[in-house]
């Protein structure tokens, strides 16, 4: 029998980590179905479980329960959010990446309102998480993307806002364009909206003097 190399992992333990990850991706993405549907409190463990097609017991093995894949679903979001929408990504790529990502999956807005809604829950996002958004907006502020009048926080939620408004006021959204969400001139009509208007914001007062002037 040949010995097996030093530092690599045999063929049925690299199957295994393979196993876990899919395992974990199915379940975390059958939770965001389930909590986006019925809430923190109403999600059951069972039911993700029936929807990943696996036993419950896993979710307390790789998750530690509940509370643990209800974080590591948040946590998972927050980590794409910091790769698709960086300091060096420019203000109005990260509000389309906004904007397409919440038409692509409407259950993350359905989960934000879950989460207005309901009063003391998990929550992953850190103060620290909140301060680098915002010293990101500092950023795009500096450079010259957002006019330096405004308050970057204020921008940030707002963003945010416009973004999930779709998918909060579907059916509103629906009648007014006369097409889905999920149709692919509503991204681009409502998208192409908001970037011209986050262009407005980039707008230096200073060159449009009229603006302060009191009517």
């Amino acid at each position: 029998m040949e010995p097996k190399t030093p530092g690599r992992r045999s063929p049925e333990s690299a199957e295994r980590v393979r196993d876990a990850k899919r395992t974990k991706r199915k379940l975390k993405d059958a939770a965001l179905t389930e909590f986006a549907a019925n809430g923190y409190d109403g999600a059951r463990v069972g039911e993700i479980a029936a929807r990943a097609g696996v036993n419950k017991q896993l979710i307390s093995y790789y998750f530690g329960g509940k509370e643990g894949l209800y974080r590591a679903m948040q946590r998972e979001w927050l980590d794409d959010e910091r790769d698709q929408a960086g300091p060096d990504v420019p203000a109005q790529d990260v509000m389309r990446w906004y904007l397409r990502d919440s038409l692509k999956d409407p259950r993350i807005g359905r989960l934000a309102m879950w989460q207005a809604l309901s009063g003391d829950l998990p929550e992953e996002e850190s103060q620290e998480d909140a301060e680098r958004d915002i010293e990101e907006m500092r950023e795009r502020q500096r450079r010259g993307e957002i006019a330096a009048d405004l308050d970057p926080a204020a921008v940030q939620i707002a963003m945010m806002g416009m973004t999930l408004a779709p998918v909060i006021f579907r059916g509103t959204a629906r009648r007014l364009f006369g097409v889905d969400i999920d149709d692919p001139e509503f991204e681009t009509r409502y998208g192409d909206t908001l970037s011209r208007i986050l262009a407005r914001l980039a707008e230096n007062t200073e060159h449009h003097p009229e603006r302060n002037t009191e009517s």
